[in-house]
């Protein structure tokens, strides 16, 4: 599984406020509790970037102490890029040279050329937004063209001409069921990163089942529900509660495809 960082200063546990830097001060607290039970962090660079200069150091003090104190951890940076070529460079050098973590999310909207920059990173991912959780996600990815392919196909068949498995991910969102049976007809081996579960209202067990692989195949993020699951003093505490069920739960469904 992974944790969420969407850390958003109106919604943290009033006793952080007092700190120097209330949403490391939080970060560092999830990341301490939750650690045994996930694989890696995910924090949407939208909440950071909200604070000015104070939310993009909450956010390199977070990804420093998490090399620093949990090497092993996978941090995937929620950014949502995508840009004409030399944009998506300056994106790219951003989060794999200047910050070098180990991901980011990638909008395909602009094609091939706005993708490829953040694939010349040897040992590097790529997670391409693919059939995502929000409502609005049937405005445009569900819709057909005249051989009945929809988009959201489409830029899974398309994007294996750009990567492999092995340098690339998608997003798809929990909310979308028995979608993942469709996904997985393209790509069998990929990775899928899974928001949705929690707040949104995903099924974790409808994820698993139309989703998982016998290597699992499955990044399940948490968010809100794991960093919010209490305004006290506790809060720390609670978050650790819920990331071990959603741990224990893809546990479970996963000694069940085996």
């Amino acid at each position: 599984m992974c944790v969420g960082l969407d850390t958003d200063i109106k919604k943290i546990p009033e006793h952080l406020l007092k700190e120097e830097d209330p949403i490391f001060a939080l970060n560092k607290a999830i990341i301490d509790a939750t650690a045994p039970y996930c694989i890696d962090y995910k924090p949407i660079l939208a909440f950071y970037e909200s604070m000015g200069v104070k939310g993009w150091i909450a956010f390199e003090k977070t990804v420093e102490y998490i090399k620093k104190n949990y090497p092993d951890q996978f941090i995937i940076a929620d950014a949502k890029r995508g840009d004409i070529g030399n944009t998506s460079a300056m994106y790219a050098r951003t989060f794999f040279e200047e910050l070098n973590i180990d991901s980011v999310t990638v909008a395909p909207y602009m094609g091939e050329d706005s993708v490829t920059p953040f694939l010349t990173y040897e040992g590097k991912w790529v997670i391409l937004l693919d059939l995502t959780s929000n409502k609005g996600s049937h405005d445009f990815q569900l819709t057909t063209d005249t051989e009945g392919e929809r988009l959201f196909e489409k830029v899974l068949r398309k994007s294996q001409e750009w990567a492999n498995d092995q340098n690339m991910m998608y997003v798809v969102g929990a909310t979308q069921g028995r979608m993942f049976e469709d996904i997985r007809k393209i790509v069998p081996n990929h990775f899928l990163l899974v928001p949705g579960i929690g707040a949104q209202g995903g099924s974790l067990e409808e994820v698993c089942k139309y989703g998982m692989t016998k290597e699992c195949g499955l990044i399940v993020n948490s968010s809100r529900a794991i960093i919010y699951a209490d305004k006290t003093e506790n809060f720390a505490n609670a978050a650790a509660e819920e990331a071990k069920k959603v741990q224990q739960q893809m546990e479970k469904e996963l000694a069940a495809i085996l």
